[in-house]
Order: structure tokens, then C-alpha cells, then sequence
């Protein structure tokens, strides 16, 4: 068995915040290795959207997060390639009546504390943003800090952009460890890859690694469907949400909850989501869920009812239950580090879970209080 022993960190999980991990820790000098069973973006990046939101987290550790994101999104795409097609495209929450545009404008007034850019529009502006949304809203917010990315390419090019040595199709059987029960690196089928610090980005999966390693952390897959239009004109110029879909982010309800948030691509398919729903890993198609997600879209954009969609895709996001991701050292167990749990987030908040990564991993200052994201919040159950 092969044996890789001069490096600094292996990292479990080539998705786009695996990648981020890479890409941050090579910037701070460090020697990386990614493994993964699949391909880059196999899990739930291949899955996403691509969403940059500020816009659907209220005051808090994560909206810290994502504002940190948000910034180092905007210098990434400056410096990886065009391919990830980051669109600085800003987002539209619309309201149907004059109750939830009031409830929209306290959220916002608690989001301008922490730094976020929020612009309440009326009626008549929210045509001017989007001509083509239905005319009976009676309002929202736009927030121009929101943004899109290509996230299968974002992974794929931040990964390439670490440096990081990847092996794909090895999935992580065993983790090594040292006379002291620390973590010493991590075994698969092919090979042994020895570093000091494991960092677990598996995603939906980073429940069962992190029991692997003797550690409890209850991540959940949260299941979400996606539809894709054929291509058209730039219908769509934002990214558009009904109000109710924060209140669907928040929820930790099982049960199918759906609401549309519209956006277009540069190739012109117009994306359809989000729908969540717990039912484990799956993965049959769920008419119900489909059919809702297209009613809602042609209830915001009127000019969608009559377009073909051409297929779906779905996935599932890594949930926990507190809606914050586990990031940073796990005082259980020496040596391993956790960056999982961003449920349908992860995208967004990849460069600032990687730029926490590294600064746990060199003991720098961290560039926000990552004392909410601890990963050892969760108790280990009793034995």
C-alpha cells in the first residue's frame, strides 16, 4: 500500500467547501491532499444552484459568515478562472401583501446593523428590477450583495488552484492514529495518506466520519429538487425569492416544504428551486415536489407558465439542527477538524469555512469569532 507522508493536512471531500479548504490552507503554506469515494462536486455541489445569499440569514454568526464569503467571493472571482461565471447579480425578496412587506422590512433593519446592503423597493420598482414579474406584489427588499456562481466549476477550479494533491474514487475506510489516540491521517483502498490534521468536508456524509473517528456530530440530508427551463432571453435578472422561503430555510420541519427562488444562467435555462424535505438518503423523484416548485415559479414570473422545463436534478443538503456548520478542531479528537453542516449554504459560505480552516490549522487569528461554529456543541450521546 502506498504511502504519502509529506504533508500537512488531508481533507475529506471534494466538494466546493473541500475545495475551499485546499485552496485556503495552500495560502497559508501548507501541503494538502483531497480524497474522495466520488468525483469533484459529486454530492451536494453538483446538486446546488450555485447561490451567494446574504439575503435569507438574519443578524447572527452566519450572516457574519456570509459577509465574509461574500467579500473573498468577490476577490476569487478576480482570480480563478471566468469558468466559475460568478454573477454579481444581486437578489429580490417580493412579498404578495402589505403584512409581509412590513415583516421583510424588520428582518432587513436587522440585517443593515450587521453590514448588509438592503434596499426596500415598492411596486413599481420591483418592475423595474424584474419586467417580468407578476403585478399584484406589493413589494420587497433588494439586496445587491447577493451572487451566483457555477458551483461544480467553482469547486473544480479552486480545487486546481490549491495545488492540493487529489485522489478521486478512494473512499476513506480508515482513520490512523497516533500512540496518544490522535489523528495521524486517513486510510483507503489503495493507499495511506499520513498528515497531523483530517479535515471532515464529507457533507451529508460527515455524520458518519465523524463517528468514524469516535465523535458525535448529527448531520442529516435534507433533500431538495431543482428544475431547469429551456433556453431563453434573460427573463430573469436577479435572483427572486418569495418572502416565505427564509421562513423554510429556518424550519427544521421533516415534512416537504417548498417555495420558488428564480434566477437565469448565462446559458439562458432558467433555475428552479428550492424545495427541502428529510427522508434519508432517498433519492426517488417526487412529482409533488416538482409540480409545487413549478406552480410558485409561474406565480412570480407569469412568462415561465407556458416554458418547457427540460429536466431536474436533486440532491441533498447536510443539515444540522441548530442551521449552523460545524467548523473548526473538534477538542474530542486531537487532529480532526470539521467542515460540514451548511445545509443548502454551502456554496456561499465555502471561502470563509476554508479561510477558518486554515487559521485553525496554522493557529493564526481567525478573521471572525468561530466560537459559534464549534463543533463540539453537539454532546456525544450517552453510552
Amino acid at each position: 500500500m502506498a504511502k504519502r507522508t509529506s504533508l500537512d493536512v488531508v481533507i475529506i471531500g471534494a466538494g466546493v467547501v473541500g475545495a475551499a479548504c485546499a485552496y485556503y490552507a495552500a495560502r497559508a503554506g501548507l501541503r494538502a491532499a483531497v480524497v474522495d469515494r466520488g468525483p469533484v462536486a459529486g454530492g451536494t455541489t453538483g446538486a446546488g444552484e450555485g447561490n451567494l445569499l446574504v439575503s435569507d440569514k438574519e443578524a447572527g454568526p452566519e450572516l457574519d459568515l456570509a459577509l465574509l464569503s461574500a467579500r473573498l467571493w468577490r476577490e476569487l472571482a478576480r482570480d480563478l478562472p471566468r469558468e466559475i461565471e460568478y454573477e454579481a447579480k444581486g437578489g429580490l425578496v417580493v412579498a404578495a401583501d402589505e403584512a409581509t412587506v412590513k415583516a421583510l422590512r424588520g428582518f432587513a433593519d436587522g440585517q443593515r446593523s450587521a453590514g448588509v446592503d438592503a434596499v426596500e423597493v415598492g411596486p413599481g420598482e420591483l418592475r423595474e428590477l424584474e419586467p417580468h414579474l407578476a403585478p399584484d406584489l406589493a413589494g420587497g427588499i433588494h439586496y445587491p450583495q447577493d451572487a451566483q456562481v457555477q458551483p461544480a466549476q467553482a469547486a473544480a477550479r479552486l480545487l486546481a488552484a490549491s495545488g492540493a494533491e487529489v485522489y478521486l474514487g478512494e473512499e476513506v475506510t480508515d482513520l490512523l492514529r497516533g500512540p496518544g489516540g490522535e489523528l495521524r491521517g486517513v486510510r483507503t483502498a489503495r493507499r495511506d495518506l499520513l498528515a497531523p490534521a483530517v479535515v471532515n468536508a464529507a457533507g451529508t456524509w460527515g455524520g458518519a466520519l465523524a463517528a468514524l473517528a469516535g465523535a458525535s456530530l448529527p448531520v442529516l440530508p435534507r433533500r431538495g429538487f431543482v428544475l431547469v427551463t429551456e433556453p431563453l432571453p434573460r427573463a430573469v435578472r436577479h435572483k427572486v425569492y418569495a418572502a416565505d422561503y427564509i421562513a423554510d430555510v429556518a424550519s427544521g420541519s421533516a415534512a416537504l416544504q417548498s417555495s420558488a427562488v428564480v434566477e437565469g444562467t448565462p446559458a439562458g435555462p432558467v433555475l428552479i428551486g428550492a424545495t427541502r424535505e428529510r427522508v434519508g438518503f432517498d433519492r426517488s423523484l417526487s412529482t409533488e415536489a416538482l409540480r409545487r416548485l413549478a406552480a410558485q415559479a409561474a406565480a412570480l414570473f407569469p412568462v415561465l407558465a407556458d416554458v418547457r422545463v427540460l429536466r431536474t436534478y436533486h440532491g441533498f443538503r447536510p443539515y444540522l439542527p441548530d442551521h449552523l456548520p460545524a467548523i473548526g478542531p473538534d477538542a474530542r479528537v486531537p487532529g480532526l477538524l470539521h467542515a460540514c453542516g451548511h445545509e443548502g449554504a454551502g456554496i456561499g459560505l465555502a471561502p470563509a469555512t476554508g479561510a477558518l480552516i486554515a487559521s485553525a490549522l496554522t493557529g493564526t487569528a481567525p478573521a471572525l469569532d468561530p466560537a459559534p461554529f464549534t463543533p463540539s456543541r453537539f454532546a456525544d450521546p450517552p453510552r
